[in-house]
């Protein structure tokens, strides 16, 4: 077989645990492959410093550039539900300890502070291993040694069975899950799922991004790509406005306002997050503003208004009830 010859080739050496369920098959570009693994160090404990099971199933897509390509090259040499245990030399395994970190980082959602770190001492830092933030993985870089893999073949989807990502769709592709996206979290919204509403907006405002580092800034497609991003920033800030993150609500709808000064959505928006964040100047100013470019918000704004008039007046006692206080003692 091919792919055990190129494994065999660069010192992989691989030992079927459980066989498959279904015929070896070649796996094209873009297959998706589904799978548990098991790191374990090559001593007389078979130490594990990594296992999946603990979290969840990875996925790989096949020629997407994954960072730790022996990962793809043993993959290949599997069969449909088989399980299999391949030892690999340390030099195929130096991106391991970078790869594992990442891994860890996105199971557990915190980020490590090890990069910090390494800001502080300059060029005295860059002289010695980087840290990875896990005593394991730092050891790895200071000592590469051979690791064992076991994989557990779970699933595998062909191109065209699986809905892509957006990091893995082209630019035309891109552009074309724009609708689908409004219109998802559009309905995600109306059955007042805001969060996974949230991330459909934020998905496409991250396509959207990504178009945009292709195109010149100032030229017309520039343009054109970057004013789509106006129903996404707006539906994003009423989402996060929901969620009470006003400081983002903030952010999103000025980016609205830099390009669509009446904007009155994002005119309203931003003054209902500068009301809850206690700018009452600047959200009168948006309200004002708002009703302005669209009188049939009187009644709206009257209503906010009325909310900042009440938390004024109730800041005002407490801070003479805090000078009362003071010149009591």
């Amino acid at each position: 077989m091919e792919g055990l010859r190129e494994l065999s080739e660069i010192g992989v050496t691989k030992r079927v645990l459980a066989a498959g369920s279904a015929d070896l098959q070649d796996y094209p570009y873009a297959t998706k492959l589904y799978f548990h693994y098991k790191t374990q160090l090559c001593n007389d404990e078979n130490t594990v410093i990594d296992d999946s099971r603990k979290t969840k199933p990875m996925e790989i897509i096949i020629g997407k550039q994954f960072k730790l390509t022996v990962w793809e090259q043993c993959l290949k040499t599997m069969r449909p539900q088989e399980v299999a245990e391949f030892t690999v030399p340390p030099e195929q395994v130096s991106a391991y300890p970078t790869v594992a970190q990442k891994l860890r980082e996105f199971a557990t959602g915190t980020k490590s502070t090890a990069e910090n770190k390494h800001h502080c001492c300059g060029g005295m830092a860059q002289m010695k291993a980087p840290d990875m933030g896990h005593s394991d993985l730092n050891e790895l870089v200071r000592n590469p040694q051979p690791l064992k893999f076991t994989f557990d073949l779970l699933n595998i989807k062909f191109p065209g069975q699986y809905e892509k990502e957006t990091w893995a769709m082209t630019d035309d592709e891109k552009l074309n899950a724009l609708p689908r996206l409004k219109e998802d979290g559009n309905q995600l919204y109306q059955d007042k799922q805001f969060a996974e509403a949230e991330a459909k907006y934020a998905e496409a405002l991250g396509c959207l991004e990504n178009l945009l580092i292709h195109e010149q800034p100032g030229t017309e497609a520039w343009f054109k790509l970057d004013k789509l991003r106006i129903p996404f920033l707006l539906n994003y800030s009423q989402c996060k406005l929901i969620s009470e993150d006003y400081p983002v609500v903030i952010e999103h709808t000025s980016s609205v306002l830099d390009k669509d000064r009446n904007n009155v959505k994002a005119l309203f928006r931003r003054g209902k997050a500068h009301s809850a964040c206690w700018n009452f100047t600047e959200a009168e100013k948006d309200f004002e503003r708002a009703v302005e470019l669209d009188p049939s918000l009187t009644t709206a704004v009257k209503k906010e208004l009325k909310k900042m008039e009440m938390k004024q007046k109730q800041k005002d006692t407490e801070d003479r009830e805090k000078l009362k206080n003071l010149f009591n003692k």
